[in-house]
């Protein structure tokens, strides 16, 4: 099995539930890295949320990658040169915004280090802003405030009411864009077509790498398309019952060292 490339989901597998990362899984990137294993992280998050894990995983020495708002972007993280980008339009970002006015939600928009929102003491935005390292930032009205190319547009609501909603919310887009829950209380909106996999596919094969190098490690839906995309792909042991079904294997949960015992068990060198 040629495995060169090892991809990780962020919360609920990389991280521990105290947001940590696991000092066996650590000590064995850190080794497949010293031996030629290219590390990316695949995560919601915008890049600012992901490069004090890159540089705790010391990724910047060795072309490490980010894989950014579940597949909109992807960065190198040695050069900082970016490998694939793909935005929604200013239009289509301000008919998004428009739609979720109907709504009991608060959206959310990135832009460089800041998340632009409504009310900044609304329900899990300073926990969004947190996971991303942002300064959050009140605006009047969101849709008027629009002026740049958005790659996500987050909205944060109670479970059950976005359980009851989503359909409602996801309607008007459904041929245009790619929306999905990435966690009970987050819905998303990214460009059409736009996923992990898809971004990552297009990144790797200008490094020289296909689906055939790499393992892939996620627990929820927006982990699916690294799952099915990576020769192998690995459903920690905290993962849904849809990763689970989909996965070639499952590990132990993000608590118990889940991604050291796969990667032991699928790159023998790191047991050496």
């Amino acid at each position: 099995m040629d495995i060169k490339v090892i991809v990780l989901d962020i919360d609920g597998t990389l991280f521990s539930d105290e947001k940590k990362i696991l000092p066996e899984t650590k000590k064995l990137l850190l080794k497949a890295q010293s031996l030629g294993f290219k590390v990316v992280l695949a995560s919601g998050r915008p890049a600012s949320g992901l490069w004090y894990i890159a540089d705790e995983l010391e990724m910047e020495k060795h072309h490490g990658l980010l894989c950014c708002f579940n597949g909109s972007q992807v960065v190198d993280c040695t050069t900082t040169d970016m490998l694939f980008n793909a935005p929604m339009s200013v239009d289509m970002g301000k008919r998004v915004l428009n739609h979720l006015k109907s709504f009991n939600v608060n959206p959310m928009v990135y832009k460089d280090a800041y998340l632009y929102v409504n009310d900044a003491y609304a329900y899990k935005v300073e926990y969004e802003s947190r996971l991303g390292k942002l300064k959050v930032c009140e605006v009047d009205d969101l849709e008027d405030f629009l002026t740049w190319t958005p790659n996500k547009i987050l909205a944060s609501g109670d479970p059950e009411y976005l359980k009851e909603n989503y359909e409602l919310m996801a309607a008007p887009f459904k041929s245009e864009l790619n929306t999905m829950f990435t966690a009970d209380f987050y819905y998303e909106y990214t460009a059409q077509g736009i996923d992990k996999a898809k971004a990552l596919d297009i990144a790797l094969s200008k490094l020289g790498y296909t689906s055939e190098n790499c393992i892939a490690f996620g627990d929820a839906e927006n982990d699916l398309s690294i799952i099915r995309y990576a020769k192998v792909g690995v459903a920690m042991g905290n993962a849904t019952e849809q990763v689970k079904s989909e996965a070639d294997d499952i590990t132990l949960d993000n608590n118990s060292e889940g991604i050291a015992k796969a990667l032991l068990k699928y790159i023998p060198e790191l047991s050496v």
